[in-house]
Order: C-alpha cells, then structure tokens, then sequence
C-alpha cells in the first residue's frame, strides 16, 4: 500500500491519501482522541505523539500537529498507522456514521438557505477538500450567513480570506439575501 501526502495551505495540516476509500459519504472531523471513540482509524492516528486533529474526506484523512512538533519527526508514525489500519481490515467508522455535515435549518428562510447549502456541496466543498478541509452550513440569519471550517480550513491562516473574498462573494452574487458570512468555532 502507498500512501500519497500533500501539503495543505494550513502548515500544521498535513492530507494523508491512502488510495482507497476513507468514507462513502460526508464527512467526519474529531478534534481530540474522545471524539474519535467511534473510529478505529481516528484512533490509530491519535496514538501518534502531536497529533491535535483528524478530519476525515471520501479519499483522504487530514491530520492537524501540535505547535512545535515538526512533521519530519511525526509524519512515519501517521503513515504507518493509517497503513496498519486498512491492513487490519477494521471499519474506518463504528456505530454512528457521517453525514452532511449541515446543519438542519426551519422557519420562513428554507428556500434561501437550500440555495445556500446547494452552492455549498457543488461549488465550495469540492474546492475545499481539494485542500484537505471542509466548510458546513451552521444557519441564516438575518442576512448572514454562518459556517464552520473543518479539517485543513480550521485555523488556516488563508480562512478568513476564504470565507470573505470567496465564498461570501460567491453566495452574494446567487443569492441576494445574502449580506455576509461569519464564521462560527467548532
């Protein structure tokens, strides 16, 4: 088994490609070894010592380091345990499974938030886990629009311009209820 890495604009993220398929469908994003109860794979990759972050796409696992720990001294171990997995045979997820990652949204804004959430999954997601993240719809209010970051897009440092210059101005220019996005924390 060869296992691909690429590097991320997120320098503490590194997206691991095993070359076979991570997850059928949405997506999943532990951000610490008790949320990761629910898959084995998270929970090989956290054994390794730096390791803050696992994040979960169709094809690939990004992982997110500790300040001061250096991928050079890290990134064997990671490759080695996400390798030890797929050759174990064991399920990538236990029980409970991803989803869209979207939250669910009632009132009198449904028609503007599925326009929302549908530029979301065709125009921005795919674009997004090309750099080994995510970005899931949170609500609408008022105008606004909030979104979490998951994955490489967490505390990237290029986020901010993500979420203004691109997607604001994306979903701005389809849908003119739209007057900002803000991001919301994990």
């Amino acid at each position: 088994m060869f296992i691909q890495t690429e590097s991320t604009p997120n320098p503490a993220t590194l997206k691991f490609l095993p070359g076979q398929t991570v997850l059928e469908a949405g997506t999943a994003d532990f951000a610490s070894v008790e949320a990761a109860g629910n898959s084995p794979l998270a929970g090989r990759v956290f054994a390794v010592e730096g390791v803050t972050g696992v994040f979960f796409g169709a094809d690939f696992v990004t992982v997110t380091k500790a300040d001061g720990v250096e991928w050079d001294h890290i990134k064997p171990a990671i490759l080695g345990a996400i390798m030890e997995h797929y050759q174990s045979g064991a399920a990538v997820m236990t029980g409970a499974q991803a989803d869209s990652g979207h939250a669910e949204h009632t009132g009198e804004d449904g028609e503007i938030v599925n326009q929302i959430k549908e530029l979301l999954d065709t125009r921005v997601r795919p674009a997004v886990a090309q750099d080994g993240g995510d970005i899931t719809f949170h609500g609408f209010e008022r105008g606004v629009v909030y979104l979490q970051m998951q994955g490489a897009c967490a505390g990237c440092p290029s986020s901010t311009m993500t979420l203004k210059m691109g997607i604001e101005n994306l979903l701005r220019h389809y849908i003119p209820e739209v007057l900002e996005v803000r991001p919301v924390a994990a």
